[in-house]
């Protein structure tokens, strides 16, 4: 009795395991599929100038407009780290055959006790390689980590690690690093009049300072 029970078990096992596997999803795979069907519904924009990144990026609701003359798409995904932009790089960058990408990446990434300023540098790099390999001379706005209120605690490692990916990226092609940092400063201590309630995520007074630091480099 014990030997069929046993032989049970194990069959049911194999019949529920691959379908519990199945149901294992990467992070943000649902927000990337509503893009994918939003692409499917609405016309994308030819070669946009795309952004794409965390919320900051996704968070931007009036990017079509203020950029308007410049065919832009957002394509940011609220949350995500480094690592899982550069795993939706197939997704939500390459399919749009972007003229140019404006980066936002980082932000995530800096309050896990896990990463330091040069493990952020490395996953920065590895996401950059990873663009060029397919894109190798489209040009990249890559913007800094912001200084938020609400992680104020972190600011110095955000610092050091803008500091070692602007370093970097000083000696690649076609690539600008625009320091939207230190604008979000003022004697040592973060703007608090550029942020939501939250203290995390920037109000349309951020918003328009990061306009003005990123019109620049656009390319029409």
């Amino acid at each position: 009795m014990k030997r069929s029970m046993f032989f049970s078990l194990q069959f049911m096992f194999l019949i529920i395991s691959p379908f519990s596997y199945s149901q294992i999803r990467p992070n943000y795979f649902n927000d990337v599929q509503t893009i994918k069907a939003y692409d499917q519904m609405y016309v994308i924009p030819a070669h946009p100038i795309l952004f794409v990144g965390s919320s900051s990026i996704r968070k931007w609701d009036d990017l079509q407009i203020v950029f308007g003359k410049y065919n832009v798409l957002n394509r940011g995904v609220g949350g995500t780290l480094i690592n899982d932009i550069n795993y939706y790089l197939d997704d939500i960058v390459f399919p749009y055959h972007p003229r140019q990408i404006v980066l936002y990446v980082g932000d995530n990434d800096v309050p896990d006790s896990r990463t330091t300023p040069d493990s952020i540098l490395q996953r920065t790099i590895r996401l950059y390689w990873h663009l060029r390999n397919k894109l190798p001379h489209v040009p990249i706005v890559y913007i800094a980590i912001k200084p938020s209120p609400s992680r104020e605690k972190y600011i110095p490692k955000a610092y050091q690690a803008n500091e070692l990916i602007k370093q970097y990226l000083s000696k690649q092609k076609h690539v600008v690093f625009v320091d939207v940092f230190s604008l979000m400063m003022k004697n040592g201590k973060v703007r608090k009049e550029l942020f939501c309630p939250d203290m995390l995520h920037m109000n349309p007074e951020g918003y328009k300072l990061w306009e003005k630091a990123v019109t620049p480099y656009l390319i029409k």
